[in-house]
């Protein structure tokens, strides 16, 4: 459970430095403009929030990151769930607000970490 728990880990952290490239890099892109479902002059009025909000997902990429080389597991386990929890909420807060394809893609993978976290815990 704990190797499971660290793919699943290890996917998310892909997945928020792929947001962060997104966001902050392609927004105005035609790659990111077929991701986001937006055209040009929708892209260039929100350019600098989208760059925001990727450097937060770099925030959280970078938490996750810490939490697969920290060297206590237990420790590793709480940072894990923190920053898991933390895109759990950004995932719902998306899927209500926005899309509900944010909650299936940042939400859904987040909710499996927490989930294989909180019943493979071995203490």
């Amino acid at each position: 459970m704990i190797i499971l728990s660290k793919i699943v880990v290890g996917f998310v952290v892909l997945q928020h430095i792929g947001f962060l490239v997104l966001e902050m890099f392609l927004w105005t892109h035609p790659y990111g403009l077929k991701i986001f479902r937006q055209t040009l002059e929708q892209a260039e009025q929100s350019k600098v929030l989208a760059a925001n909000q990727g450097l937060y997902n770099g925030f959280l990429a970078a938490g996750l990151f810490w939490s697969l080389i920290h060297s206590q597991p237990e420790a590793s386990r709480q940072i894990s769930m923190f920053f898991l929890g933390c895109v759990f909420v950004a995932g719902v807060f998306g899927g209500f607000s926005v899309s509900p394809r944010i909650f299936l893609i940042q939400a859904g993978p987040a909710l499996v970490g927490l989930a294989l976290l909180y019943f493979g815990r071995t203490t």
